[in-house]
Formats: structure tokens, C-alpha cells, sequence
């Protein structure tokens, strides 16, 4: 589903992994929290060590792990401990795997109560049809979601967005989960999942997808994120589902697929003011933006928005399109109405309609604006994301091309 890392500046990986029980990949702090497992003789082992040196040792070793950050690349990974994913049903790094299938069988007895959180905190299931809830919930990722390496922009999902992405066919409010201050009832954490048919290989299985994991950032060193992730995987255990899919911008064990982003600058002038991007060696704006400029008009005949009447036709595309690969998801209808009819400032399709009335080809993607932090003009960048774009008449290149065209005239700054 939609929302995830943010590529901001440079290339980033975007790592996908399958699970036998929902986790989720941390915020970037919780991550790194995870990234290293302190190992201290313990006094009475050497008397000779005072207790007070050891937490200096300790408390220094904490400060080099927090530096180090969470792994960007599997190398990186591999010289890691994983003190919360090395206790999950998941294959380690350096695992080789000789065959597919669950790693534990399905729980018959899954735990009724909730897990114990930090004193001073609570569960509250939200309720996003209330929109004091859904604005709560904004303003916990407008100011503690993910943020690009440099801390210079952060997503900024709007509530509308939120709803898109947290309420499809099938949702369930328990999935949407909740962390508060039991004092002044402030929201603090949250996760969620939504459903999701995934076929492996030549078997579906009913899984959840894992998105918007999300501590505030004065909480990050209190460890609410693995108690977050084992709650929601219990709450989803509770429906009779053993599986999940995940994705994060570090390496967490293990990828099962790993996604470049590449960016292409739609508006080249607001890029490198906000530092997004920067000019080439040898390279002017002006020249940049020459290079960059794009056509005033779309060019494939009979190209127009997405409409109701077409879902069953935009279905058997993606299917179609999905057999090629050994994960992917399995859409009905009611999933492929739901994200990808055109919805203002979210989700944009086009298909490609012959003169025959046969839908050949489609593009799509989806807008998420991030916030611009420390700049004196620009306070937001609109980036269009790709989503799902498959051709069958229409060359590639020609489909892609109109789709920045249009994402260009809906005011959005790169794709």
C-alpha cells in the first residue's frame, strides 16, 4: 500500500519482506535502537571493574550505536545484532534458504490480553471516522514519520490520504493501533495493518500489509516500537492471520525484494532551492530547467482519466500484468476501485482506451507532499509516487512520459 520511505535526494532502497507474524520495520531511531546489543561483564564476574566505569563504557557504547545509525545495505547488516528481529519468526541474514512455506505453524492459542506498555502509557484503538481522532493522528506523523537522511524533509500525509491508505476493503478499527499518555491522553505511537491477498509462487495467502509504525521522538529510547509491533501482530493473529508484508528504508532481516527509487525533477528551480537537489558540474539552472522542460499536453491518443466502468478492465490488467512475478498481490474489484479510481491530491489513473472501447494500457500514481524543514519560502515539496503502470500497446516510455506530464500540471515538483 501507498506511504512508506522517503527518498529524498539521493537513491534509496526501499527493502520488502514476508513474515510469519506482522512486523514492522522501525522509525529510524528505533532501528537503530535495535542495531546493537550491549555486552558488559558484570561486576561480580570482575570485581576489579567499578560499577561506575562500566556505565560509562555502556552509556559511551550507546552513544556510537546511535551515531552508527540503522544499515543501509546488507554488508552494513551483516556485522549487525538485531536485539528485537533476532527474537522474530523471520530468516536471519546470512540464512540460506533451501525451501518456501510458514516458518512456524498457525497459532491455535493466541493471547487474549494486550501487552504490557511502559508505565505512564495505554492502548487506544482509534477511531478515524471521528475527525479529532484522524487530525490526532496527522499531527503524530507530520511530526515524528519518516524524514530523509539530512532531516531537511518529512512526509506530510494529509488526513484524506490517511483515510485512503487505512481504510480499504476489509479494514478493521482494531488495526488501527493506538499508543497514549495515560495522563493527558496525548497520542504517542501508533501502527497499523490492512488486509492483503499475497500469492507466493502458486499459493495465496491471506496476509496484512504493515504501515505508518510511528513513536514520537521523546519516546524513542523507551522501546514502544517492538511492543507495538508484537501487539499489533497479536491483534492480528487474534483474526486468524500468520503472515505480513513490510517494508523499510533500512535492512532489517530479511529482504525478499528490494526497490530503487529514481527520481525525476518535474520542477528543477524549487528542487535546489529547497536543497532537494543540486545543480550537475558544469551545469546552469537554466540549463537544468531546459533539460527538465516537458510538453504542455499528454501524447497517447485516447489516454483519460480512470472511471468506475472501467475497474473490471483495469483488474484484468493487473492480474495479468502480476503472473510474471513470484510475490505479488491478488486484487478483486472492490480492491482495484478503491486504489485506483482518481481521488484529488491522492491517486491519479489514466487508462488508455483503443477505438475499439478496448482498455489497452494505464498509469497511475499518488501524491504525498513532504514538509520542507528550515527554509525561509517553501514550506512544502509535492512529490508524485509511482504506482501501477502497465502497457500492452502503448510503449513504456511513451506512458511514463505522459505520466509526468501530468503529475507536472497537478503542481507536483518531482516524480
Amino acid at each position: 500500500s501507498p506511504g512508506g520511505d522517503l527518498g529524498a535526494k539521493k537513491k534509496k532502497k526501499k527493502q520488502k519482506r514476508k513474515k510469519e507474524k506482522p512486523n514492522s520495520g522501525g522509525t529510524k531511531s528505533d532501528s537503530a535502537s535495535d542495531s546493537q546489543e550491549i555486552k558488559i561483564q558484570q561486576p561480580s564476574k570482575n570485581p576489579a571493574i567499578p560499577m561506575q566505569k562500566l556505565q560509562d563504557i555502556q552509556r559511551a557504547m550507546e552513544l556510537l550505536s546511535a551515531c552508527q545509525g540503522p544499515a543501509k545495505n546488507i554488508d552494513e547488516a551483516s556485522k549487525r545484532k538485531y536485539q528485537f528481529w533476532d527474537t522474530q519468526p523471520v530468516p536471519k541474514l546470512n540464512e540460506v534458504i533451501t525451501s518456501h512455506g510458514a516458518i512456524e505453524p498457525d497459532k491455535d492459542n493466541v493471547r487474549l490480553e494486550p501487552y504490557s506498555l511502559p508505565q505512564g502509557f495505554m492502548w487506544d484503538t482509534l477511531d478515524l471516522s471521528n475527525a479529532e481522532v484522524l487530525k490526532e493522528l496527522y499531527t503524530l506523523l507530520n511530526e515524528n514519520y519518516v524524514e530523509d537522511d539530512d532531516n531537511m524533509f518529512r512526509f506530510d500525509y494529509s488526513p484524506e490520504f490517511l483515510l485512503w491508505a487505512l481504510r480499504p476493503p476489509g479494514w478493521l478499527p482494531q488495526w488501527h493501533c493506538g499508543v497514549r499518555v495515560s495522563s493527558n491522553k496525548k497520542l504517542v505511537g501508533f501502527i497499523s495493518a490492512i488486509p492483503a491477498n499475497i500469492r507466493i509462487y502458486d499459493s495465496v495467502k491471506k496476509m496484512v500489509e504493515i504501515n505508518f509504525l510511528c513513536v514520537h521522538k521523546k519516546l524513542r529510547s523507551k522501546r514502544v516500537a517492538p511492543v507495538l509491533i508484537r501487539e499489533i501482530t497479536r491483534r492480528v493473529n487474534l483474526e486468524g492471520i500468520f503472515q505480513a508484508v513490510y517494508t523499510a528504508g533500512v535492512v532489517l532481516p530479511k529482504p525478499v525484494a528490494t526497490c530503487r527509487y529514481w527520481h525525476r525533477s518535474l520542477n528543477p528551480r524549487k528542487l535546489v532551492e529547497v536543497k532537494f537537489s543540486h545543480l550537475s558540474r558544469n551545469m546552469t539552472l537554466q540549463r537544468t530547467m531546459k533539460l527538465y522542460r516537458l510538453p504542455d499536453a499528454t501524447k497517447t491518443s485516447g489516454l483519460r482519466p480512470m472511471e468506475q466502468k472501467d475497474t473490471k478492465a483495469v483488474q484484468e490488467l493487473i492480474n495479468a500484468y502480476l503472473k510474471q512475478f513470484n510475490l505479488a498481490p491478488v486484487m478483486d474489484e472492490e480492491e482495484v476501485a478503491h486504489w485506483f479510481l482518481p481521488r484529488d491530491h491522492i491517486i491519479d489513473t489514466y487508462v488508455v482506451e483503443g477505438s475499439n472501447g478496448i482498455l489497452t494500457d494505464f498509469l497511475s500514481f499518488y501524491t504525498l507532499p513532504s514538509t520542507v524543514m528550515h527554509h525561509p519560502v517553501h514550506k512544502s515539496l509535492k512529490a508524485a509516487y509511482s504506482f501501477y503502470n502497465i502497457h500492452t500497446e502503448t510503449p513504456l516510455l511513451d506512458l511514463m512520459n505522459d505520466a509526468l506530464i501530468i503529475a507536472k500540471l497537478v503542481s507536483c515538483g518531482v516524480f
